[in-house]
C-alpha cells in the first residue's frame, strides 16, 4: 500500500464470449467470473457462469445479458451502515454507497447466496439466484433490502457521518 494515495486500480480485461455487448458490461463479466472463481480455477468458473448464462436463455428465452444487468442493479445497495466509535459508544451510522462498491456487494451476494441454493449444480443455482434477483425476490435482493433497512432504522446517528 502506498504512503501518499491510493493502490491504484486496474482495469478487469472484458470477458471475451460476449463480444456484441458494451465494453462496461463486458468488463462486469469478467469481474463476476472472478468473484465466482474458488482456489483460482478460473476455466471452472467460466463454465459456471457461461453454463448459468445459456440455462437462463432457455429459462426465459431472454438475452442473459440483460437478465444479469437486471439482476445486478436490483441486488445493488444504496445505503449502508458504517460502524463509527464515538465517546466510548459505538453508533451504525447510515452511509451512502460508493457505485462500485455496491456492485462489488451485489456480485458478492449473488455468488454467495447461489451457493447456498438447493439446486443440483453450481451453473443451476446461479442461473436461478440471476433469475430470481432479476424478477425482484431471491435471497441476494432479501439482503440488500435488510440492509437498507438498518440504514433506515439508524438514521438518527446520520449526524456523526465524516
Amino acid at each position: 500500500m502506498p504512503r501518499k494515495g491510493g493502490a491504484p486500480l486496474r482495469q478487469t480485461p472484458p470477458d471475451p464470449k460476449y463480444t456484441d455487448v458494451p465494453i462496461d458490461t463486458r468488463r462486469r463479466i469478467g469481474k463476476f467470473i472472478n468473484g465466482v472463481m474458488h482456489g483460482g480455477k478460473k476455466s471452472v468458473a467460466e463454465g459456471i457462469v457461461y453454463g448459468a448464462f445459456e440455462i437462463i436463455a432457455q429459462r426465459l428465452k431472454d438475452d442473459p445479458v440483460k437478465v444479469f444487468e437486471k439482476a445486478l442493479g436490483n441486488a445493488r445497495p444504496r445505503l449502508e451502515v458504517r460502524s463509527r466509535r464515538v465517546g466510548g459508544a459505538t453508533y451504525q451510522v447510515p452511509v451512502e454507497v460508493r457505485a462500485d462498491r455496491a456492485t462489488a456487494l451485489a456480485m458478492r451476494w449473488l455468488t454467495l447466496y447461489s451457493r447456498e441454493r438447493g439446486e443440483k449444480s453450481m451453473a443451476e443455482r446461479l442461473a436461478g439466484e440471476l433469475i430470481d434477483a432479476a424478477s425482484g425476490r431471491g435471497a441476494a435482493v432479501k439482503k440488500r433490502e435488510d440492509v437498507y433497512k438498518m440504514a433506515e432504522a439508524n438514521k438518527a446517528f446520520a449526524h456523526y457521518r465524516w
